[in-house]
């Protein structure tokens, strides 16, 4: 859709599917002379929003800027360039980075040269797109998920017309390969094992964002991983908005499981997987989880909801039943594998008997940590438009008791840790004392240890000294 000399996304056609699958494309980011010198002796600063698919696009983003000579900076203020990689699943993670942006608004009535760019799942929304042309006259680029790889092209031609560009396919995306990736760690890294979804689950948007389901070649995650590897990298967390429905589109039978046992064999010490749906788990996959010790046992599994009418109106295409099945049979085969989720309360329509539905499933499943959110409507998706919506008190009362359950069951699942050792790749430093390491467990436990210098990036037997509802305290043995 296009207006003026924008290009606009467009609802309708991001919704839109077709039996055609693209083909992965190589070498069609392309650096010149004059995009590899356009960032001398300039600062770049990016904030990342949202979930892990967004972090690596984040560390794509990062790559192209320092090809084109660009150095990364924490400090907006610091900055030439300022991007924004944002996030839509929630009203709330939109309103954050509007209100980031006017309060940096001042950065460019101080110097007018600053660039300030949108990209991310918020650039693909039109009412998002439509604000950001009317009220956000600071903002001076918007480009999409599906055209990342143009991101230089498109910062060069904001810089030499001094004309805001906004540029946001909207289509079922593509694949392109080769860009370049500035990873944000040295020990552990994000690999795109595919894009898009096909779910359309009544309340989310991310169908709309990211395109439909279409998977990348295997030779080319396998390369990704051992160039991982090659670097030092001990772990790889593969992504996919639904990462059990890998291959389908290449005509693979058990895509998903051929690539964790093709993954496990590059020797990476590693392998974590997000996210997983439940209507799709295989047997085969959990038996690779058993076969291969380099898969952790750690699972992410959202569930949404407890109640089958309301999994019903979401379009989740399982039961509770089912999805407790599934729980069950992977905590006999595998014992010690730890589960997260993800929950919403306050669907249009929730009674307090479909809420208590949800309350009995976290009681029932225990879960090691769960994302939880009150629902929040997102313009152009079914839910939105349903009637009952719930007012914004009783979400939150419901979120309050939901936590509560959850908080309790995490606190105790932890407790059998005290005292135990456990396998912990350092990341480094701990955020919020720098006296503490910080890293993540095989059954991916938030550790906070002691010991001596020189552990950052390796794999380090700690024992438990204390426990909280959702990290570990310990020490280097």
């Amino acid at each position: 859709m296009k207006k003026n000399d924008y290009v606009l996304p467009d609802h309708q056609a991001e919704a839109h599917r077709t039996k055609e699958m693209p083909q992965a494309e190589y070498g069609l980011f392309a650096m010149n002379d004059s995009l590899e010198s356009l960032g001398k002796n300039q600062k770049y600063y990016i904030r990342t929003y949202g979930c892990q698919a967004n972090v690596r696009d984040g560390e794509t983003i990062s790559g192209m800027m320092e090809i084109m000579g660009y150095t990364n900076t924490s400090e907006p203020r610091e900055a030439d360039v300022l991007i924004f990689n944002t996030c839509a699943v929630r009203k709330a993670a939109e309103e954050h980075v509007f209100g980031e942006i006017g309060m940096l608004k001042g950065l460019k009535e101080e110097r007018p040269g600053r660039i300030f760019c949108i990209c991310g799942c918020m650039a693909q929304e039109e009412s998002v797109v439509n604000e950001i042309i009317h009220k956000y006259p600071q903002v001076d680029l918007v480009f999409g998920t599906h055209n990342l790889y143009r991101l230089p092209d498109l910062l060069h031609e904001v810089i030499e017309t001094k004309k805001r560009k906004i540029e946001v396919y909207s289509e079922e995306g593509r694949i392109i390969e080769d860009l370049p990736v500035r990873r944000n760690q040295s020990c552990k890294g994000f690999v795109d094992i595919m894009y898009g979804c096909n779910k359309f689950c009544t309340y989310c948007i991310v169908p709309y964002t990211r395109g439909k389901e279409r998977s990348r070649m295997m030779k080319d995650i396998l390369k990704e991983v051992e160039q991982l590897k090659e670097k030092g990298g001990r772990e790889v967390i593969l992504l996919g908005q639904n990462v059990n429905a890998y291959g389908k589109d290449l005509g693979m039978e058990d895509g998903f499981t051929d690539l964790l046992i093709a993954v496990a064999k590059t020797g990476i010490e590693r392998i974590r997987f997000y996210s997983s749906s439940p209507r799709d788990y295989s047997e085969t996959t959990i038996q690779a989880m058993i076969d291969y010790p380099a898969i952790m046992p750690a699972l992410h599994l959202p569930v949404q909801s407890g109640s089958n009418e309301v999994l019903r109106r979401m379009a989740r295409g399982y039961t509770s039943e089912e999805y407790k099945d599934l729980f069950d049979r992977l905590k006999k085969k595998i014992p010690n594998i730890t589960f997260t989720t993800d929950l919403i309360v306050g669907f249009p329509g929730e009674t307090d008997e479909e809420f208590q539905q949800t309350l009995d499933l976290a009681d029932y499943c225990r879960f090691d940590m769960a994302y939880s959110f009150m629902y929040s409507p997102r313009e152009g998706t079914p839910a939105a438009r349903m009637d009952h919506q719930i007012s914004t008190e009783v979400k939150n009362a419901r979120l309050q008791e939901l936590n509560e359950h959850l908080n309790r069951w995490a606190k105790k699942n932890n407790q059998k840790y005290l005292h135990q050792i456990v396998k912990v790749l350092c990341e480094g430093r701990s955020k919020k004392n720098s006296q503490m390491y910080s890293g993540y467990s095989e059954e991916n436990k938030l550790v906070n240890f002691s010991g001596p210098e020189g552990l950052e990036d390796q794999i380090v037997e700690v024992e438990i000294t204390d426990v909280k509802s959702f990290s570990l305290d310990g020490r280097a043995l």
